[in-house]
């Protein structure tokens, strides 16, 4: 009788024990495919933040593995790798420690630029990502290409380099990575519809650029860089001073924070408060809608602007009384 009802458990034990063999043999076979040959390499691209779910993805598309699931649960069995940005080259068909082993090494370093950054930030970016040596030739290389731009600059590359993507192999010289910005805003400002020759309301192409820069800055969100663009278009008609907060912030090196009165009353080619018409060089990398505010900015009589939410909406105005009171506005409720 004992034997009759130990039966059922026996056989429940016997099923258990062999679908933990199966998987065990399954998970073996995704850690280390013994009975795959290696196939062709792959380059994967590692960007900053990726999670190890976004890896495990990117190495599946590329055939390196075959389980993003198995590999999960291996990180989570030995610990997630620490995987820094970069490029990184991977034959398909790879056991996960040969995939441990070479996501944890530096790659190949990415270096990001975003709108919005200055030519320092990027210097600062090469160096971290790169290293001091290779960005301090990478300053110089920038200080000597300003020629190899089609847009006729005042003796900077400020403004002149397109956001994007750059790996930057050991055959990547710092000429080299300052060409490709070069061009990458160069194919960027085609595709906006801005030329080396193009003029509107009596700006040159490079002022246009500058005008994008500080649309850039002020506008903060594409919805409104046109509005911002047409505010510096009308400014410049009247003769007067932009009076923009983030030009004189850019002469002391700053992205943001308050205007000093200190800072309003100092002389300088970027302080609009006291300095008619547009600054010297870009204050900033430019993005394509930037570009496209300056190139179409819609009829409006704006002169002054102003940030009413945390939404990023704006309220244009057309006078300076209605100005202050949005000004006034904006204040009582804690975002001025």
């Amino acid at each position: 009788m004992l034997n009759v009802l130990t039966r059922p458990l026996a056989w429940v034990i016997a099923g258990f024990l062999a679908v933990v063999i199966v998987a065990l043999a399954w998970f073996t076979l995704q850690v280390d495919p013994i009975f795959s040959s290696p196939g062709r390499q792959e380059i994967i691209i590692v960007q900053p933040g990726a999670s190890i779910s976004t890896i495990a993805s990117e190495l599946r598309t590329k055939g390196v593995i075959a389980s993003p699931f198995a590999f999960r649960l291996d990180s989570l069995i030995f610990g997630t790798p620490l995987v820094h940005p970069g490029e990184y080259q991977l034959r398909q068909r790879s056991s996960f420690a040969q995939v441990r082993a070479v996501l944890t090494a530096p790659g190949i370093p990415i270096i990001n630029v975003t709108a919005g950054l200055t030519l320092r930030e990027v210097e600062n970016l090469v160096a971290q990502d790169v290293g001091t040596s290779y960005a301090n030739r990478f300053a110089k290389a920038a200080n000597a290409a300003i020629t190899t731009t089609p847009y006729v600059s005042s003796g900077s590359l400020e403004g002149l380099i397109g956001p994007g993507s750059y790996l930057v192999t050991s055959q990547v010289t710092a000429s080299d990575l300052v060409r490709e910005m070069v061009n990458a805003f160069t194919k960027e400002a085609t595709s906006a519809g801005l030329s080396p020759g193009t003029t509107i309301n009596g700006l040159s192409a490079y002022q246009l650029v500058i005008a994008a820069s500080i649309v850039e800055k002020e506008g903060y969100y594409p919805k409104n860089m046109p509005k911002v663009a047409r505010v510096i278009f009308n400014r410049l008609a009247r003769g007067g001073t932009l009076q923009m907060d983030s030009t004189v912030l850019y002469y002391y090196g700053q992205d943001g924070g308050v205007v000093t009165a200190k800072m309003l009353k100092t002389q300088t080619p970027y302080n609009t408060y006291l300095s008619p018409g547009l600054t010297p060089t870009p204050i900033c990398t430019v993005s394509p809608s930037a570009i496209e505010a300056v190139l179409h900015a819609p009829p409006g009589a704006w002169l002054y602007f102003v940030l009413i939410d945390n939404q990023g909406n704006m309220h244009f105005s057309t006078t300076f009384q209605e100005q202050l009171k949005w000004e006034r506005k904006v204040a009582a409720q804690g975002l001025g």
